[in-house]
């Protein structure tokens, strides 16, 4: 069965709550298997080696699941309105899929969280397109035909679905971010099928 890749990376478990609502719309539309996957924490010590799965959460990802995916939705909690730096040093070392054209064509979502209402969600969004964009990806938002965007007070952009975790840092979804984050998937599942059919 041809995949969906949800590729994130998250610290708090806001964003990979989002990964998972985002997997149950792919899977919702029955046409494609939903693959989690994660990347590793950028060290500051280049002694300390990580072990190839991580303890607990999704397995980290390989160049294969990014290349032979249908569709990609990508992940990053916000850092100062851009995504995070392992998300970003995972993308800078995909220059063999961007030279063999692995990417062109297939489409792609992006999702975040935040730690507050003006956190930088669209910024950090419209960041994590620009990668997809220079490896032909087509983007794929989430338009205001879906209700809960217009009622949301919590997360949720039309560039993407996304979590407000708060001062406390809550990874729970709001409502309407799960309803938000389901639709994308679906949207994004729809899309693909449509561009392989």
């Amino acid at each position: 069965m041809p995949h969906i890749l949800i590729l994130y990376y998250s610290r708090s478990g806001g964003t990979s709550n989002l990964a998972r609502y985002i997997a149950r719309g792919v899977q919702g539309h029955g046409r494609f298997e939903p693959r989690l996957r994660t990347v590793p924490p950028v060290q500051t010590e280049v002694e300390e080696t990580k072990p190839p799965i991580p303890e607990k959460g999704a397995v980290y990802c390989t160049t294969e699941d990014l290349a032979t995916c249908s569709g990609l939705a990508l992940g990053s909690p916000t850092r100062f309105g851009n995504m995070a730096a392992p998300l970003k040093h995972f993308l800078d070392n995909t220059a063999d899929l961007w030279l063999n054209h692995s990417l062109v064509g297939k489409p792609a979502s992006v999702f975040c969280s935040t730690g507050s209402i003006h956190g930088g969600q669209e910024s950090t969004l419209l960041s994590m397109m620009v990668p997809l964009l220079h490896h032909g990806m087509l983007i794929v938002g989430l338009p205001y035909s879906e209700p809960g965007l217009n009622e949301t007070t919590t997360g949720g952009t039309p560039y993407g679905v996304s979590h407000v975790s708060g001062e406390n840092q809550r990874p729970e979804l709001s409502n309407h971010e799960q309803t938000l984050a389901i639709a994308q998937g679906k949207r994004l599942a729809d899309m693909a099928m449509r561009l392989i059919d």
